[in-house]
């Protein structure tokens, strides 16, 4: 840059600099400027306060006028109702032996449900919902004017509770004029968990609609975490409903999902993994529409379930539309009782809440599994003991079974050598003729090759439906059994917050560590018991190492009682191999099947069968090996 630019820019910025200080207003001027916005600012404060001065002198003048106007509007927009339409939210609690209601004059509802005998998973009161935003439900009502309005907006008046031996009698009224109203009404039982509600209509003729034969109502209802395994608890948090004479059936416990169903219902469950609301019609429930939408896992819910359905409903006088809510825990007994005293068709089957597995395993754990348990739970407070028996008490059951499991491995063991000879006989590149030869052993010796997967099969189905009962047993609920404080959750030894590891969690279980390092014992010790030599599959062995080790996965977040039943079912059948083990005289057996290869033996159907298909095999591989050398 030459000089005469160098003083040019120079010159400008001078420019710039004298005129900023020369046009700058002086201090009294910038007072100045300050006073005038605070007088404007008192002026435009003072005209607002005239203003509504104004109006306020204007109303009064005007009151009648303007009351008279409004209550026109609301008779307009609300009918008969039009009082109910304003009023203060205001509560009232009743309490029974089971739990705490409170009801809302707003909508008439209850507004949240306390269950007095159990506690929430950190030690305080375990409420079901309470307020309105966990817990809605409301009817649209069609008045003489064909306006639509709903329950839940308009504002109920609290009638004198009326107290019997055996309930309490909770009505909300509805006005709609002297001698018109919609009563709800609540009976409490002092020892049931079974709440009716009653809708009952009077005088209202001429104040709803006369085509007005039925109610759609609107339920809403969020699902609170209880538990201590979130994750784990949200997998039984699903929106349950029953078939009217039919079925119960579930929308998705891990996505959301809508449903509109054409049939009816006969009730509808907002269910948790222990708690559950069941809203019952005495009648049905028609054209439903059903939502379940999964949360947030930051969220303190689990999930939010919205229900819209249509009831009948009748506006004669004496006539009443009638429903139950059952508010509780979901107990096998306690749900099973409700279908006492009702035809086999009409039964409520409310304990299918209890998920007991699919109707095998569910046939075992009610004709088997629960009542052992609550045999031995009768009698014994510690619930870890009563595992324990009933553990005993099954594999002795299932003994035989594994008697003969163990019988065909011994048998399969001891013929081993001669397996080999005839796998040194026959090539490897003649697998059909092997088998066959080693079928033909196995035939004369008297030993069936499937004899010890066959039993080990039948045991499935109890080891599966244990595995849907522990989860879902309240019993084991908060009970306690050596370190683990709860044996319906995960007893963590260690914890970690800073990161979750997929399909594990952020801690590792102790009894599940356990089961897991007894199952690969048992795992060694039963291939050492099955090892057929040359006849393994390669590389098996490792698989069946990788099972046990999947367990770690699979149970980490499960309820601690069911590894640990696991546990002591495995330990118990390590005992129960090495003592059938110990009478066994293998010697003694393969003189036996020695033997038995001299006696004549009929072949059986499936066997005769069997070698016909393996004879034709090998002719039609004679005949294609013919064919490649012509």
């Amino acid at each position: 840059m030459d000089r005469n630019s160098l003083t040019g820019f120079i010159l400008i910025a001078a420019i710039f600099v004298g005129f900023y200080f020369f046009t700058q207003p002086s201090k009294e001027q910038l007072e100045a400027q300050k006073q005038k916005q605070i007088e404007a600012q008192l002026q435009a404060v003072q005209e607002k306060q005239a203003a509504l001065t104004q109006e306020n002198i204007l109303a009064g003048e005007s009151g009648i006028l303007d009351s008279a106007q409004v209550m026109a509007d609301r008779e307009n927009r609300f009918g008969a109702f039009a009082n109910a339409s304003v009023g203060e939210e205001a509560s009232l609690q009743v309490e029974s032996e089971l739990f705490r209601i409170n009801f809302s004059n707003k909508g008439g509802r209850i507004s949240s449900v306390e269950l007095k005998n159990y506690r929430t998973y950190d030690s305080l009161p375990l409420m079901l919902f309470a307020g309105e935003d966990e817990n809605n439900y409301g009817f649209t009502l069609t008045t003489a004017n064909n306006r639509i309005l709903n329950t839940s907006d308009l504002y109920f008046e609290a009638q004198p509770v009326v107290k019997t031996d055996t309930s309490q009698l909770i009505t909300m009224r509805l006005t709609a004029g002297k001698k018109s109203y919609v009563d709800f009404v609540y009976t409490i039982p002092n020892d049931n968990y079974m709440v009716q509600f009653d809708i009952v209509p009077v005088g209202m003729n001429g104040v709803l609609s006369p085509l007005f034969n039925e109610l759609e109502m609107q339920w809403k209802g969020k699902i609170r975490q209880q538990e201590k395994g979130k994750e784990f608890e949200a997998r039984y948090a699903q929106l349950y409903y029953k078939f009217l004479g039919d079925d119960v059936e579930n929308l998705s416990e891990s996505k959301s999902e809508k449903k509109s169903i054409p049939n009816k219902l006969k009730w509808i469950a907002f269910k948790d993994q222990f708690f559950s609301s069941v809203l019952i019609s005495d009648a049905y429930l028609s054209s439903p529409e059903l939502e379940s939408v999964v949360k947030d896992p930051a969220s303190p819910y689990l999930k939010e379930y919205f229900v819209k359905a249509g009831v009948p409903f009748d506006i004669q006088d004496g006539s009443r539309t009638g429903f139950h809510f059952y508010f509780g825990p979901n107990h096998f007994k306690t749900l099973n009782q409700y279908n006492k005293g009702i035809d086999k068709a009409d039964e409520l089957q409310l304990e299918k809440l209890v998920p007991l597995g699919w109707t095998l395993f569910r046939w075992i754990n009610r004709v088997l599994v629960i009542p052992m348990f609550n045999f031995f739970g009768g009698f014994i407070g510690n619930f870890g003991i009563v595992i324990l028996l009933m553990t005993l008490v099954i594999k002795l059951i299932l003994f035989p079974l594994t008697y003969k499991s163990y019988m065909s491995s011994a048998k399969m063991r001891v013929l081993k050598p001669e397996i080999e000879k005839i796998n040194e006989k026959i090539p490897a590149n003649k697998p059909q003729e092997r088998q066959r030869a080693t079928m033909d052993l196995y035939s004369k010796a008297g030993v069936n090759p499937m004899g010890g997967c066959l039993p080990m099969l039948l045991q499935m189905p109890i080891l599966i439906a244990m595995f849907a009962f522990f989860p879902s047993a309240i019993e084991l609920r908060q009970q306690s059994f050596l370190w683990a404080e709860d044996l319906s959750t995960y007893d963590a030894i260690i914890s970690w917050s800073n990161f979750n590891i997929p399909l594990f969690g952020s801690h590792l279980s102790l009894f599940c560590l356990l089961m897991t390092i007894v199952n690969i014992i048992y795992t060694k010790i039963n291939m050492a018991t099955q090892d057929m030599g040359n006849q393994q599959i390669p590389g098996m062995k490792y698989i069946m190492y990788l099972m046990p080790l999947m367990f770690l996965f699979m149970f980490n977040n499960y309820a601690s009682g069911l590894s640990y039943y696991y546990l002591v079912s495995t330990l118990i059948t390590i005992i129960q191999t090495y003592a059938i083990r110990a009478t066994v005289d293998e010697e003694k057996l393969l003189k036996q099947l020695h033997e038995n290869k001299n006696k004549p033996k009929k072949k059986s159907g499936f066997m005769a069968r069997l070698e016909e298909a393996q004879k034709k095999q090998v002719e039609a591989q004679r005949q294609a090996s013919k064919k490649k050398s012509r």
